[in-house]
């Protein structure tokens, strides 16, 4: 079986999707709850769920805020996986993981934001351009950033 030490790919997959995930959250907790103030944690959790079950999550208590933890670190683990694949085949993206990275994580929230999250079960929100760009550098250094380092670093040296 397969460990995180003896296999470079599961290595450099999980350890950008941890911390992409963990940098990620912890943004969205500071600007939803503490600077915004339109959720609690729990709020923030189950506004990921929303994706899957609609409004209805925000009535799911610890069950719905769980199953956005899955969520979130299920797309962490995706988006971690692909960079990894992208990276076997274009080696620009080992040899300026920094640039590729940041674009990377662009791309996420603009994907994310712009087509994944409209056809989703999440609420329809007025645009806010000041949240939308926060988010975009979010995503580009907390998300593609630490992403496109761990596949550099432990899946291609």
């Amino acid at each position: 079986m397969a460990t995180t030490t003896n296999n470079p790919a599961l290595r450099a997959i999980t350890t950008g999707a941890l911390i992409a995930g963990v940098l990620d959250a912890t943004f969205a907790v500071i600007v939803d709850v503490l600077i915004l103030r339109i959720f609690s944690l729990l709020g923030v959790l189950q506004w990921i769920a929303t994706g899957a079950l609609g409004s209805a999550a925000f009535s799911g208590g610890l069950a719905t805020a769980g199953l956005g933890v899955v969520i979130h670190f299920a797309l962490a683990f995706f988006f971690a996986a692909l960079y990894y694949v992208a990276a076997q085949r274009i080696p620009p993206l080992r040899t300026q993981a920094a640039a590729f990275g940041l674009s990377y994580g662009i791309v996420i929230w603009l994907v994310m934001d712009l087509v994944v999250i409209p056809h989703s079960g999440v609420p329809a929100s007025p645009f806010n351009p000041v949240v939308f760009v926060a988010f975009l550098v979010d995503h580009a250094v907390f998300v593609g950033l630490p992403i496109a380092l761990a596949v550099k670093r432990y899946a291609m040296t």
